[in-house]
């Protein structure tokens, strides 16, 4: 049974880091697109950022490139996302998702949350001072 699990959120003040963990379960991530969405109070799911299993390709969103770096350990089957210089605006419960099909490549490049079947529970990410 496929199953994701998200840690790592927490309280942080403005311009500190975090790093955000995927562990993944019952299916191996080299076959797969693994996104990471965050959800602000009152706003949509949105994309932020993805990596392809299969050759280790990086996707940014625009208002998170040079911040957030997002790496997968294929070992530990876990996906993470380093979070610098964050900012009060990326508060939001951040969950990660992954889906597989013909086009990974596609997947992360469009990053649409209707296109990620599996999802975690998400973890809470609060930027504050």
């Amino acid at each position: 049974q496929l199953e994701l699990v998200e840690s790592g959120g927490g309280l942080v003040q403005p311009g500190g880091s975090l790093r955000l963990s995927c562990a993944a379960s019952g299916f191996t991530l080299e076959h797969y697109a693994i996104g990471w969405f965050r959800q602000a109070p009152g706003k949509e799911r949105e994309g932020v950022s993805c990596i392809m299993g299969s050759d280790g390709s990086t996707y940014y969103r625009d208002f998170v490139k040079g911040r957030f770096t997002i790496s997968r350990d294929n070992a530990k089957n876990t996906v993470y996302l380093q979070m610098n210089t964050l900012k009060p605006n990326d508060t939001a419960v951040y969950y990660c998702a992954v889906e597989s099909g013909p086009s990974l490549h596609r997947l992360c490049t469009y990053q649409r949350e209707a296109d990620f079947g599996s999802w975690g529970q998400g973890t809470q990410v609060t930027v504050s001072s």
